[in-house]
């Protein structure tokens, strides 16, 4: 999969067709009410990002979305800015021919569909196929969600040609508010992929091998009260988890975000056209995006 190419015209035509504004909501734009059987791992032996005539140099980047019901702002914005996101990426072009999949995620103890794929594309098949998520609104007070679960369709049932033809591996960002759960156990994968194994997997492990072919990162965005998942996530991944704290606009259109990594606080201070008034979630992802694929600069602080 991955043909084609993204063009704001398209998502135009798009967006004014499914009735995407700025008003829409998460309820609105995610209207399924069940799982697509084109998007259930257990009908799924793989993935493929492949190269092409079209993309010669494909990159597969995974974005990993928590869907529980605590995330609902985070997926409003992630489909009302993929515009801005997509040609941001393809202008500054800090990769050469992206491949965008999602993996929407929840709970594997409280949810049904804990877990949806969908393929890779480089078009506008990204948006159609997000829109088609199912935003099953569950989880659980059990202390986390089950992050575990889409490194490992990642590692196992995704076939990507810039790691088997190239040895350059892709990107797999997850975005979430609650700590990675200790494991996942060979039940719940039977039950929600259809794999048999010999034994549970614990988050280390696996994450351990979707890191063989894949970059990964996490975005951890309004964290629960109850916990402070920093901690947690950074024994797991160190220096490519961030925090975002604030992020807010002044009322001369300075645009200020302010997160920890890797134990510093890093501050972003970059003047905006006047017509934006607020950041989203999603720019911030987007930033984040593009500071991991460009390596920019930015001027770090000591806590």
């Amino acid at each position: 999969m991955g043909c084609g190419s993204w063009t704001s015209a398209d998502w135009s035509s798009y967006s004014t067709s499914r009735g995407i504004s700025s008003s829409s909501t998460a309820s609105t734009l995610y209207t399924k009410h069940s799982v697509k059987d084109e998007f259930e791992p257990k009908n799924i032996k793989f993935r493929e990002s492949c190269d092409s005539e079209d993309h010669p140099n494909s990159t597969p980047i995974i974005l990993g979305l928590d869907v529980t019901g605590s995330m609902g702002s985070v997926l409003e914005t992630v489909c009302k800015k993929l515009n801005t996101t997509m040609t941001e990426i393809l202008e500054r072009n800090p990769v050469d021919d992206p491949q965008i999949m999602f993996l929407a995620f929840g709970d594997t103890y409280c949810d049904s569909h804990p877990l949806q794929a969908t393929q890779f594309e480089s078009d506008i098949r990204i948006a159609e196929q997000l829109n088609d998520i199912y935003f099953e609104c569950g989880g659980g007070g059990n202390g986390g969600e089950s992050y575990a679960l889409p490194w490992y369709f990642a590692a196992r049932h995704t076939k990507i040609d810039s790691f088997d033809k190239h040895n350059k591996k892709g990107f797999l960002f997850t975005i979430g508010d609650e700590e990675c759960l200790p494991e996942i156990t060979k039940e719940q994968i039977k039950q929600f992929i259809d794999d048999d194994v010999e034994e549970n997997i614990s988050a280390e492990a696996i994450l351990a091998e979707v890191s063989r072919k894949y970059e990964v990162y996490h975005l951890i965005v309004d964290p629960v009260a109850y916990q402070e998942p920093q901690k947690e996530w950074k024994k797991l991944l160190g220096k490519n988890v961030m925090l975002l704290l604030t992020c807010y606009v002044h009322n001369d259109h300075i645009f200020h975000l302010c997160y920890y990594q890797n134990g510093f606080l890093v501050t972003v201070i970059a003047r905006l056209p006047k017509e934006i008034i607020m950041i989203p979630i999603m720019t911030v992802m987007f930033y984040s995006l593009v500071k991991v694929f460009s390596r920019v600069r930015l001027e770090e602080y000591a806590k």
